[in-house]
């Protein structure tokens, strides 16, 4: 899948808004769904890419992340004028892949879109080991004692990216770069609750190992 063939689910309630974004969209190639109401977002099928709107009428925004991530591995992205960290942290604590805060550029959206979309697209095969873990790279399925565990795309590039040499400290910094693709302009308070996100579904909080003012590595296997 090339990042023009990507189905985006536009998921906002201000027409004027939902119109430019899917005008524009469509225009550089992508296929492009409007939906107005949480209600409508439930119903969706068959996105890649879901731009997700906070102030809904019918429902909280960050509860229909949670629920779409749930049932689905689309990138989400939330868009949204609530500029604040506590927001930002909840809704990524929720899910959600990035968060955009209202005004943007068109330039800065479709650059954030090809960057979701590169994290989630398959890469070549290869198989990370470490103790219980088994990080599949090419199908991106994690798996703990041979128990699968269901990740974001997000969660899934930072653990990668600690699998790749676990008994290295990797910094703050270099995580960052390498999972936001150097995109990310918020605190990186962001990076904290996608590490205790990942510590919750290994089912261990020294699963990843917190090395003060350096950055993080892979617990021990047990």
């Amino acid at each position: 899948m090339t990042s023009a063939s990507a189905r985006i689910l536009i998921v906002e309630d201000d027409s004027g808004i939902a119109g430019s974004l899917d005008r524009g969209l469509t225009r550089v190639g992508y296929t492009t769904r409007t939906v107005a109401t949480a209600e409508e977002a439930r119903s969706a099928e068959d996105y890649d890419v879901v731009l997700l709107d906070l102030g809904l009428p019918d429902g909280d925004g960050v509860e229909l992340c949670l629920e779409l991530r749930a049932r689905s591995d689309a990138a989400i992205l939330v868009i949204t004028a609530r500029g604040e960290e506590p927001d930002r942290v909840a809704a990524l604590d929720a899910g959600a892949d990035d968060y955009i805060v209202k005004p943007f550029g068109f330039a800065e959206l479709t650059a954030r879109i090809r960057a979701v979309l590169r994290r989630s697209r398959i890469t070549d095969t290869q198989v990370l080991a470490h103790g219980r873990l088994r990080i599949d790279t090419r199908t991106r399925q994690v798996t703990c004692d041979g128990t699968e565990i269901s990740l974001t795309p997000t969660e899934f590039d930072i653990l990668e990216c600690l699998a790749t040499d676990p008994g290295r400290v990797v910094t703050r910094q270099e995580i960052i770069e390498r999972v936001w693709n150097t995109r990310w302009y918020g605190p990186t308070r962001v990076l904290d609750v996608h590490i205790a996100a990942l510590r919750r579904k290994l089912g261990d909080p020294s699963a990843i190992v917190t090395v003060y003012a350096r950055g993080f590595r892979l617990g021990d296997p047990q």
